[in-house]
């Protein structure tokens, strides 16, 4: 059988609009690495398949390539539409030069894929099928509601929630999407349907559900610890993983100098500078000092000692990222990061949103998991005088059940 006989085509293209966020869900981390990676390497590892290709938004090829198997493998990267349906035809388009006999869709949002449904899938193929799908029944009751009111009772009998990776023969769907004239159609196996096409199913596995929000998120989170602890049913696992949580506090007094300042990864105008030996954000330097404290491993003098002139002038995003990468080896996963400014001036409502999508875009997650706060001290302190600025941070993280 050609190497190439079955590839992939993995959808990262996205743009999160239900969870939000400054980043797209493929590329929130999840367990350690991107959430579209858990995918990859789930692929990857399976005998029967070759490689494919990754459809991503424009501007993101480089960060799809660092993400790709180690080997490099049969893995192409193309940039997808403005629409699911439109980077599932680029993606086709862009295997035509492997020409794979069978071709699987999937969506990156659903990072865990279970070789046991893989394998499902395939043998359908091998016994001759053109369009299989993975789908499980109902757990809920079913209802039309139009207007607030439930106007029907929908049967659950012969009912299936439809999943990805769904395959195919790949000169079929090919034909199929180049065919196509309705750019919303989300569901590839429909457009197999309404060409007269059999469609098989295949049971599929509650682990592959989708990421939406960011209950899904949390729900994800679960799994992939359960996943690394050899759980083999992680939707049931009821240990409660090992969350932790720390704070972090940081003060930098303002300088004679005209600003701007650095404050929450942001540059913010004001009349005067901070004194500090890196660029003095104190938001990210609390914040950071949180992240050490979650792993009980110091502060970030202790790594960064502003004794040593390597960190002079330093962009505190960086403290920031290597703090959270040290933690992400550790097997921990942050889930909140809390600030809470205390300043008179500046003031911080306007640039508050910015400096949530910038700390979000730092740590990977999704905006809603960022707050940043800040409040008055009355007048009083050093605060209260405008001398400086302090930062409180608490972080949330959470680490495999087993990990201590």
């Amino acid at each position: 059988m050609d190497d190439a006989a079955i590839m992939v085509v993995l959808l990262c293209a996205g743009q999160s609009s239900r969870l939000g966020g400054a980043i797209a869900k493929p590329w929130l981390m999840l367990e350690g690495k991107p959430v579209m990676r858990h995918a990859i390497d789930a692929f990857a590892g399976h005998p029967r398949i070759s490689g494919g290709v990754v459809v991503v938004a424009e501007g993101a090829e480089d960060h799809a390539r660092a993400n790709l198997p180690h080997d490099g493998g049969n893995w192409l990267i193309t940039t997808g539409g403005s629409e699911r349906s439109q980077s599932v035809r680029y993606g086709l388009e862009r295997l035509s030069d492997v020409a794979p006999q069978w071709v699987l869709i999937h969506d990156a949002a659903r990072p865990f894929v279970p070789h046991t449904v893989l394998d499902r899938l395939i043998a359908a193929l091998d016994e001759g099928a053109e369009a299989v799908i993975p789908t499980l029944p109902p757990a809920d009751s079913l209802k039309k509601v139009s207007g607030g009111v439930v106007t029907e009772r929908v049967p659950r009998d012969g009912i299936e929630r439809v999943q990805t990776p769904q395959a195919f023969s790949w000169p079929v769907i090919l034909r199929l999407h180049q065919a196509n004239s309705d750019p919303r159609i989300t569901d590839d196996a429909a457009l197999a349907e309404d060409a007269g096409i059999p469609v098989l199913a295949v049971e599929g596995d509650p682990v592959l559900a989708k990421i939406t929000n960011s209950a899904d998120l949390a729900m994800a989170e679960r799994i992939a610890f359960a996943l690394r602890e050899g759980d083999t049913a992680p939707m049931m696992k009821t240990s409660s993983p090992d969350i932790r949580m720390a704070t972090g506090y940081d003060v930098h007094r303002f300088n004679t100098d005209p600003g701007p300042i650095m404050l929450g990864g942001i540059e913010i105008a004001h009349d005067h500078g901070f004194d500090a030996h890196s660029d003095g954000d104190v938001a990210l330097h609390a914040l950071t000092d949180a992240i050490f404290g979650v792993m009980a491993d110091g502060d970030i003098g202790a790594h960064f000692p502003p004794s040593d002139d390597q960190w002079k002038g330093m962009d505190s995003a960086f403290f920031l990222e290597k703090a959270a990468a040290q933690l992400a080896e550790q097997g921990g996963v942050i889930t909140l990061a809390d600030l809470t400014i205390i300043a008179e001036a500046p003031k911080i409502t306007p640039h508050r949103d910015a400096m949530r999508a910038r700390i979000a875009g730092l740590l990977g997650l999704a905006v809603d998991r960022v707050s940043v706060k800040a409040t008055t001290s009355e007048g009083l302190g050093f605060t209260g005088r405008k001398e400086g600025i302090a930062v409180q941070a608490a972080v949330t993280a959470v680490f495999g059940p087993n990990n201590a």
